[in-house]
């Protein structure tokens, strides 16, 4: 049963937790497989005895949690800071969600430590204003620890001797580095004392696990994080996150052989958005941009920060395209662009008169571009309630076709509201 893949083609937000939602009502595992609780989707569910739509929140845990018959698995390419781990599960409990039972982490995932989340205000404070943007969750310095082979990582808080050790002079070397900055460390040791052994029902070999998973023909789906443009090799460096959220991150981050991949589904706003500093080129600081803000409530899941908003830019998704390799597409959020009387769609890159054959790495040459705009009627027309792609407006459906033809990739699902069941299937 080959393996399917979710993953963000813009800088996220894209609405990838809606789809995984939909995609996990028949599936037997879901898996993250890099980043932390630096991620964040929200979707809404039928829960309860009265199936009231709630609103739930996702970070770290997997949202096909949602299936009572899915298991959720935290991969070894994820970082995971454990108070917030159960701070999530308990929320989602307190939901009515129950997880008990089908909830798994690696035993090779790095660990998160608070100390990190210091350190990541700290790094910030370096750049002299410079702010990347990071959500101060400490996932840079933990991917960081990891790279310079000086980690922690789940297996580790097994013993106790060995982890007090590694912990104390990991902490130390943080002191010499940034001065002694507020630390309880011997507090902390003792504090992870307990939380080992609350973790430890949830801990597995996942490489096992999933190689198991794979020759019992389970349904897998891997629920990616982020978005290509925010991936350490290939996003807008530095204005990125610290792990591989390309298709590459999904074989390290959860040791699944590429020839195992299936169905790459790539997850696009209907406009584009991104959180933090770094380059934008259709970024619209104006009425289309507030407006894009408000209709949409665009605030992020994770920081509540507002987020830039601008035009759909198909050079960010032909080179996203380029990279992941995607299949099918999932084009969310349609129904935020119902008022506006024209749409734009960013087609190419010139500097100067000369055509930009793909998207630059050099920010400083990124930020001298010209942006070439194809213009498009508005529909003017409420969609939320459609259900079927025939009865969507022409000049909608003639938006979704022109996207399919410029990318060469099948919409093969349409948001048109935040529902479980505001999703046109094509």
């Amino acid at each position: 049963m080959p393996v399917t893949v979710v993953l963000g083609t813009q800088w996220g937000d894209e609405g990838k937790g809606k789809l995984v939602d939909i995609l996990a009502q028949e599936i037997d595992v879901c898996a993250r497989c890099a980043g932390g609780n630096n991620a964040g989707h929200t979707i809404v569910v039928p829960l309860g005895p009265n199936n009231e739509k709630t609103m739930l929140d996702f970070h770290l845990l997997p949202c096909g949690l949602v299936n009572p018959n899915c298991v959720g698995l935290i991969g070894s390419g994820v970082v995971v800071h454990l108070p917030s781990f159960f701070s999530e599960l308990e929320k989602l409990e307190s939901k009515g969600l129950n997880c008990q039972g089908r909830l798994l982490i690696s035993d090779r995932a790095h660990l998160v430590f608070d100390f990190h989340q210091i350190v990541d205000g700290l790094k910030e404070v370096e750049l002299g204003g410079k702010s990347i943007g990071t959500t101060k969750k400490g996932i840079g310095p933990a991917y960081s620890a990891k790279a310079s082979r000086s980690g922690l990582r789940v297996h580790h808080l097994f013993d106790r001797g060995i982890f007090a050790e590694k912990f104390r002079k990991i902490v130390e070397g943080r002191f010499k580095r940034y001065g002694h900055f507020e630390y309880d460390t011997e507090a902390e040791i003792e504090r992870y004392k307990g939380l080992a052994e609350r973790l430890k029902p949830y801990v597995v070999d996942s490489v096992s696990y999933m190689h198991k998973a794979i020759q019992e023909n389970k349904r897998i789906l891997v629920e990616g994080a982020n978005a290509l443009m925010l991936d350490l090799d290939y996003g807008t460096y530095p204005f990125v996150t610290s792990s591989s959220t390309a298709i590459g991150g999904v074989c390290t981050g959860l040791a699944i052989p590429p020839k195992q991949i299936g169905n790459i589904i790539g997850v696009v706003k209907a406009y584009t958005t991104r959180v933090g500093g770094g380059p934008f080129p259709t970024e619209q600081l104006n009425e289309i941009g507030t407006t894009l803000q408000e209709v949409g409530h665009e605030y992020g899941t994770t920081t509540g920060r507002r987020r830039r908003c601008g035009w759909l830019d198909l050079i960010v998704l032909k080179y996203s395209n380029s990279i992941n390799g995607y299949d099918v597409l999932n084009l969310t959020k349609l129904d935020v662009l119902d008022g506006l009387d024209e749409i734009k769609v960013a087609v190419k890159y010139k500097l100067g008169e000369k055509e930009l054959e793909g998207f630059p790495a050099d920010l400083d040459l990124l930020a001298q571009v010209t942006v070439e705009y194809v213009t498009m009627p508005g529909w003017k027309t409420d969609i939320s309630k459609i259900s079927t792609y025939s009865d969507l407006p022409e000049k909608c459906r003639e938006y979704v076709e022109f996207i399919e033809t410029f990318l060469g990739v099948k919409i093969g699902w349409i948001g048109v509201g935040p529902a479980r069941d505001s999703m046109i299937v094509r």
